[in-house]
């Protein structure tokens, strides 16, 4: 878990991909908020589409590259959580997060972390990390 965590905090470019609510796969960009007790913590709004897709299909992939072209696929299964105390660590490590919704109990925001992981890092010479 410290490698992926290691790498999503040096490698803020990360891409998130979920299902569409057209049954079509969607890619946007994301950010990994924090960790905790193996727990990978992500945030959105509730007004957004991909609030609506990750709700209806739960199983997610991301993917992060850093500049030496290796990267991290990491995939899976979205858990929402309604603790005030996570919500309230998004705003502590996100001055961006904390401008767009104010207030941690925003009832907007919305908090979620992935269970059942798995990770993968690879490089272009096909090498794993």
């Amino acid at each position: 878990m410290k490698e992926i965590i290691n790498f999503l905090t040096k490698n803020q470019n990360q891409c998130f991909a979920s299902i569409g609510l057209d049954g079509k796969p969607k890619v946007r960009p994301f950010l990994f908020m924090f960790e905790r007790d193996e727990k990978i913590f992500f945030c959105t709004s509730n007004k957004k589409e991909v609030y609506r897709e990750i709700k209806q299909n739960q199983f997610i992939e991301l993917c992060a590259m850093a500049k030496d072209m290796s990267w991290l696929r990491l995939q899976g299964k979205v858990v929402f959580s309604n603790e005030l105390k996570d919500k309230e660590k998004v705003f502590e490590v996100s001055p961006l997060v904390k401008s767009i919704y104010k207030n941690p109990e925003n009832p907007d925001f919305e908090v979620f972390y992935l269970d059942e992981i798995k990770a993968h890092v690879s490089s272009l010479n096909n090498k794993t990390i």
